[in-house]
């Protein structure tokens, strides 16, 4: 009985470790006129970070220019995503 707990416990750790860590991949990066930067992340979802490169948040819908004169609009606001990537050298494990 021990074993099987201590095999689901240790599944389920796995799982969850590969979830996270899958939820750290960028896809995309635009950097918009006013010097930031907006991340798009697999699934779709975005994020952002400012010239000073610190991560802020951004109302979902909220349209941005791009450097080149793209018009993208802002879709979720993954703040605890682009911080656990951006900042990831110095999380201790």
């Amino acid at each position: 009985m021990l074993t099987k707990i201590a095999s689901a416990t240790a599944a389920i750790l796995i799982a969850t470790t590969a979830f996270a860590v899958d939820q750290g991949k960028v896809e995309k990066s635009y950097e918009l006129k006013d010097g930031s930067t907006v991340y798009v992340f697999k699934d779709g979802k975005m994020a952002m970070e400012n010239k000073a490169g610190q991560v802020v948040s951004m109302k979902d819908g909220h349209a941005m220019e791009t450097k080149d004169g793209k018009q993208i609009m802002m879709k979720g606001n993954e703040i605890w995503r682009l911080d656990s990537v951006l900042h990831r050298e110095h999380q201790t494990n």
